[in-house]
């Protein structure tokens, strides 16, 4: 339940107006650029953002799951690369150490990152570690009171701009699998960090992703999340983070697709064919139609995993459900909307170009398809066999 519906109205129409006011007007700036200019930065972090899943001792706002999709879906109707800026901080950068550090770890980080003072990245993808994250190569040796870190990790997002890193590593050499994976807390500013340059992608400019290199940098084994003695947890704590980052990133391509929705069904009523608006020709309609239900799915399927995850359930399946359908069904309406702009949308100036190469990512970031249609099966099948 909305734990108080006056004081989330109040963000949710900030949150609308400084979408309208601010992102919008810099959409293609930041797409012709790949920069988000200073001032939208600080405006991301002076309405506490960074901080909505953080909670109130430690400085946050404190939402509960069913809140924080509300604010994404409405963050997300612009380019999603804006939300991109703080979303590693909110969501997998900063929610090991809240779901699984100490005392002493939370006090340290939290308050810092719910301010947006320091930016978090989240540093498990590498060269040969993708969707079988379990095989990562990344090595922490224990020397003294210290580990000793070697690896690089890849398409890490927000890295050139983060104050620190939760960093998945193999901190037991014989342990094969997840077992012997630990995650640290690390300073990016660590002797023996260095980045690669920033990758050219196809689409969301203005969210940075480059490469990690780890070149024997030094962290406290006091920086393991859990504490020294929670050596081989990491792994389980990297599922944890995603479960609830699955539920997230469903209510961003909610947010997307309503935005890509509400403009082509705008050009639709505006573009004039054989002497009338497009959107009297039932083609048309049907496409339109298509997306609204599909979105309309997508919303209730975010919604009803994100109450159950408030209410304790376990929500691997829902999470996997909701990021599989949503982050699909997104892709769907942006090429309908290409469809419905015809030529217009083909090419730049409409902004309906951009989202169709911005939400194609949305289907392989935080688990594949294909990775939550094996998640989803097999927890069937667990399930079925009891």
């Amino acid at each position: 339940m909305i734990r108080d519906p006056e004081t989330l109205e109040q963000l949710l129409d900030g949150v609308r107006r400084f979408v309208r006011e601010e992102l919008v007007p810099a959409e293609k700036e930041v797409d012709e650029t790949d920069e988000i200019p200073p001032h939208i930065v600080q405006g991301l972090k002076d309405l506490g953002l960074c901080g909505i899943s953080i909670p109130e001792a430690y400085g946050g706002l404190g939402l509960t799951t069913e809140e924080e999709v509300l604010v994404d879906i409405e963050l997300c109707q612009t380019s999603p690369a804006f939300r991109s800026l703080i979303g590693t901080t909110i969501g997998i950068g900063s929610q090991g150490i809240l779901l699984d550090g100490t005392e002493a770890q939370k006090q340290e980080f939290l308050p810092r990152l719910a301010t947006g003072e320091i930016l978090a990245s989240f540093c498990l993808t590498e060269p040969e570690s993708g969707s079988d994250a379990g095989s990562l190569r990344t090595s922490a040796v224990l020397d003294g009171d210290h580990y000793v870190v070697n690896g690089t990790k890849r398409y890490i997002t927000n890295a050139p701009h983060a104050g620190i890193f939760t960093l998945m590593a193999r901190t037991e050499a014989s342990v094969a699998g997840a077992g012997g994976i630990s995650a640290f807390i690390v300073d990016a500013d660590s002797p023996g960090i260095s980045f690669g340059k920033r990758d050219r992608k196809m689409g969301q400019k203005g969210a940075h992703t480059c490469d990690v290199i780890f070149d024997n940098v030094r962290v406290p084994a006091s920086r393991i999340i859990g504490g020294a003695d929670n050596t081989g947890n990491g792994f389980r704590t990297a599922m944890k983070v995603l479960d609830k980052g699955r539920i997230v990133i469903a209510a961003v391509c909610v947010g997307v697709a309503e935005r890509i929705l509400a403009d082509a069904l705008r050009y639709a009523m505006e573009r004039r064919q054989f002497g009338q608006p497009i959107a009297d020709f039932q083609l048309v309609q049907a496409m339109l139609a298509d997306s609204k239900t599909e979105l309309y799915a997508a919303r209730c399927m975010v919604l009803d995993a994100a109450r159950k995850r408030d209410a304790g359930e376990n929500v691997v399946t829902e999470a996997a459900a909701s990021k599989l359908f949503a982050s699909e069904m997104c892709g769907r309406v942006a090429d309908r909307a290409v469809q419905i702009f015809g030529g217009a949308g083909y090419v730049a100036d409409s902004g309906i170009e951009r989202f169709y190469r911005d939400v194609r990512l949305f289907r392989i970031y935080e688990g594949t398809t294909q990775i939550q249609q094996l998640v989803i099966a097999r927890n069937m099948i667990r399930a079925a066999r009891g």
